[in-house]
């Protein structure tokens, strides 16, 4: 079986959920052999979320850093919303991102950016899809931290009520919307 079958087995919900694949070759794993062809199986419920979060909440669009950004699901969301100006960054699945959006993903890690990798930046939205509930919670004080430093506001969009961030990690939480158990969470 080539790899590209593979991937597309793997990410159809009705044929097996990622979280076995994580179990199986570690999140970390899983996206350095698959992300190349990675699609998020819920990106309809994304756009919706996203949608919903930018007609419901004061956001301002003028430089978004989609954090995570897979293979482009938040930043075509927000294309669609009339964004423009969105950085991506995700240290896997830069071909998915650059083939779906024309775009390049700078290859950052959590950790990177925990330990300051873009701390001279400033972004006026943080926008992290379904990732940050997998980041160990142990690292994630100090990854909250660093991005309360780059941003005044950032949504959490995420199919778990993990994360949940802290005030002491310089977030507080606004609002929080579900479209088909996809939770968007709103921060300052």
């Amino acid at each position: 079986m080539n790899k590209k079958r593979k991937v597309q087995e793997i990410i159809k919900p009705e044929t097996k959920a990622i979280r076995n694949e994580y179990e199986q070759h570690s999140v970390q794993g899983f996206y350095e052999n698959f992300g190349d062809e990675y699609r998020n199986p819920h990106e309809s419920a994304i756009r919706k979320v996203i949608q919903l979060a930018a007609a419901k909440w004061p956001l301002d669009f003028s430089k978004v850093l989609d954090l995570a950004c897979g293979s482009g699901e938040v930043t075509l969301a927000l294309k669609s919303l009339g964004c423009s100006n969105i950085d991506g960054i995700d240290p896997y699945t830069g071909n998915a991102y650059f083939n779906r959006t024309n775009q390049i993903a700078e290859a950052y890690t959590f950790e990177d950016i925990a330990s300051g990798m873009i701390s001279d930046r400033t972004y006026s939205l943080i926008v992290c899809s379904f990732a940050m509930h997998l980041v160990n919670s142990s690292r994630l004080p100090l990854l909250a931290y660093q991005l309360s430093l780059i941003a005044d506001s950032m949504i959490i969009v995420t199919p778990h009520k993990r994360p949940e961030l802290k005030p002491e990690w310089g977030w507080t939480l606004l609002d929080e919307i579900a479209v088909d158990r996809v939770r968007a969470r709103f921060y300052n």
